[in-house]
């Protein structure tokens, strides 16, 4: 509300009054001024709205800035997998065994310690895709074990999703004997071909090496059985619950299925476990 005072003096003057005196005639009536309609903040707006071309080019500037980092972190990534690439390369032909055992042997007499059990994991290739198959997969099994055979080492596990080595069973049988017999001549080690809740078709009386085939059913199914299994016991009263402990659940799956491998072994860029027994993989170490 208008003061009495302003009123009078304005009846009395009867004069326009100039721009400058009507507002500080109603400044003190105005509402205080918002941060964002503030002079200072409406100058710098028209000053943005003034020069498009300096926030044209400074946007550009921030696009040219980010894609030459990403030119430069990708050709980074480029030579190193191009330079690991070269090095993988000339030790595979430098410390290439030649199928000799007498070679391998002398590469692993360095390590600290010679691992009991060793388990790999393997892919099926598509031969749709340009994969080698079965027999790639099978050949890729006898090279394996082959090697094993010559480091000593007694006990080895494949593991391959699909679960296709279990059905050619004697193919793969046949393929490591032909591998053995390659590197080692006559007489060759004696090996058994192994599948979980399988007998062996061959068995002999004291094998040097041990070969364990196993698939995605060894693995949480298998647990899953077991649980159930062991459920059932409970319920029937055959086993007190406070008997059910992880060493009883240890026992039972190392007799069913394999013990705990001392290394895995993995082919490729990324640490894909393909639904490897989770059970078995507590406190191996991952190569």
């Amino acid at each position: 509300m208008i003061r009495t005072k302003d009123t009078v003096i304005h009846r009395l003057n009867r004069q326009p009054l100039p721009p400058r005196e009507r507002e500080s005639l109603a400044l003190p009536y105005l509402p205080p001024l918002s941060p964002a309609s503030s002079p200072d903040r409406l100058r710098k707006t028209d000053l943005r709205r003034r020069k498009p071309i300096r926030a044209f080019l400074s946007h550009q500037l921030h696009i040219l800035i980010y894609t030459l980092i990403h030119l430069l972190f990708s050709l980074y990534i480029r030579i190193r997998q191009a330079y690991h690439a070269v090095v993988d390369r000339i030790f595979a032909v430098l410390y290439y065994h030649h199928r000799t055992p007498e070679l391998i042997k002398k590469d692993v007499k360095g390590l600290g310690r010679l691992p009991e059990h060793i388990s790999v994991v393997l892919h099926l290739e598509d031969e749709a895709g340009g994969g080698a198959g079965l027999d790639g997969l099978v050949d890729e099994v006898a090279e394996v074990a082959a090697w094993c055979a010559s480091a000593g080492i007694g006990m080895l596990s494949i593991y391959e999703r699909t679960g296709i080595l279990k059905s050619h069973i004697h193919t793969t049988h046949r393929t490591i004997s032909t591998k053995l017999h390659a590197y080692f001549g006559r007489p060759r080690p004696s090996f058994e071909l192994l599948v979980p809740h399988l007998p062996p078709p061959i068995s002999p009386s004291n094998p040097t090496l041990q070969i364990l085939l196993l698939s995605a059913e060894d693995g949480r199914d298998s647990l899953v059985d077991l649980t159930k299994t062991l459920a059932e016991m409970a319920q029937r009263g055959k086993v007190a619950a406070g008997d059910i402990s992880v060493e009883l659940v240890d026992a039972e799956v190392s007799e069913s299925v394999m013990g705990e491998p001392d290394l895995l072994v993995l082919f490729g860029p990324v640490v894909r476990l393909e639904g490897y027994p989770p059970w078995q993989v507590r406190l191996t170490e991952i190569l």
